[in-house]
């Protein structure tokens, strides 16, 4: 079957894209002699992720639970979970996980990390923890190396723990300056950062030129998306997954829509330098999504000279791929145009 008779809406992925992707940031990580830990949420889909271990990744990156168990039942176990885990439930969760694979933990608070002990106890498994601090993002993460410090104390006292090192998102200029410092105080107290792992896709190209970086935390890379575009991570040509939509109405000459809206596209937006709207359309540059109703995108084609009709199908490269994996129940695989199989998305919805 070509794709082109797929029904619509759907995301299509090119296979020999992802394998090049693939092989490019194994070979940068181990060209620099960093361990390479890719971030699951992206495709969400387990012969994915392992392929990303048979390609020489250390292990994966999930941010949920539910991320986790379905990548373990899936036979992959070399799992940090990137994301606070607070309370009675998720250590219970956190338990179970760690029964069945090798797992570390981030943190950035007293109370994550006793629903971590509360977990190695009862599993009677030793959790590694990597304690989070933030490298200028403003979310998550510790915001001082004392703090840190700290919590590398507690977790070096906490019976069934074992600190690993430290994490951040993104990886920047100030993870650098961060990690200095924190290795000569962490040293001074006789602990030990065994690891020090960053995160980014945009940024993933410049992790070799971060003094005290050992791991790199990339999701993003394996299909690319107009923001790795805008940002220089990645050329067009580099991007494997576009969502096709079919144009299904053209009230006036200078408006189209078509199927895909909503709950088929990323609703987040570029730097406005990039680009505008939601999405870039391969074919018709100059068209805009302008708007995304549910089902809905209704497309300003004034700018083209050469304009979608009624029935055609277009390829929209989403600007955030991520969100439209976890839109989709399955995606289709294709190579040269063909349709070769398509694969659940089976981490998707996994929000806790």
């Amino acid at each position: 079957m070509h794709i082109d008779e797929l029904d619509t809406p759907v995301p299509v992925v090119d296979l020999d894209i992802v394998e090049h992707n693939l092989a490019k940031m194994q070979a940068y990580c181990d060209a620099h002699g960093l361990a390479l830990r890719p971030h699951i949420k992206t495709h969400k889909i387990p012969s994915f992720a392992h392929r990303q271990v048979e390609l020489g990744a250390k292990g994966i990156t999930c941010q949920k639970l539910g991320e986790a168990e379905v990548m373990i039942d899936a036979g992959l176990d070399d799992i940090l979970i990137s994301y606070p885990l607070v309370g009675a439930t998720k250590a219970d969760r956190l338990a179970a996980l760690s029964r069945r694979a090798k797992l570390r933990v981030g943190v950035d608070s007293k109370l994550a990390v006793e629903t971590v002990a509360a977990a190695a106890r009862a599993s009677n498994v030793p959790i590694g923890i990597l304690v989070e601090f933030d490298s200028g993002n403003a979310r998550t993460g510790v915001t001082s190396v004392d703090e840190a410090l700290a919590l590398a104390i507690q977790i070096e006292k906490t019976p069934g723990l074992r600190f690993d090192g430290l994490m951040t998102y993104p990886s920047t200029d100030a993870t650098a300056a961060f990690v200095a410092e924190a290795r000569q105080r962490f040293a001074q107290a006789g602990i030990e950062i065994a690891v020090v792992s960053g995160g980014g896709t945009p940024s993933a190209w410049h992790a070799h030129q971060i003094a005290g970086l050992t791991e790199v935390r990339v999701g993003t890379y394996i299909y690319q998306d107009r923001a790795t575009v805008a940002a220089g991570a990645a050329e067009l040509d580099e991007c494997a997954l576009h969502v096709h939509a079919t144009v299904i109405s053209r009230p006036t000459p200078d408006r189209a829509v078509i199927d895909a809206g909503s709950k088929s596209l990323s609703s987040d937006r570029v730097d406005p330098a990039a680009g505008t709207g939601y999405g870039l359309i391969r074919g018709y540059e100059d068209a805009v999504i302008e708007r995304l109703n549910e089902e809905h995108g209704v497309i300003d084609v004034s700018r083209c000279s050469k304009k979608p009709e009624i029935g055609e199908r277009i390829r929209i490269l989403p600007n955030h791929v991520c969100v439209v994996s976890n839109l989709h129940d399955e995606v289709a695989l294709m190579r040269d145009g063909i349709l070769v199989d398509t694969r659940r998305v089976e981490a998707r919805g996994k929000t806790r």
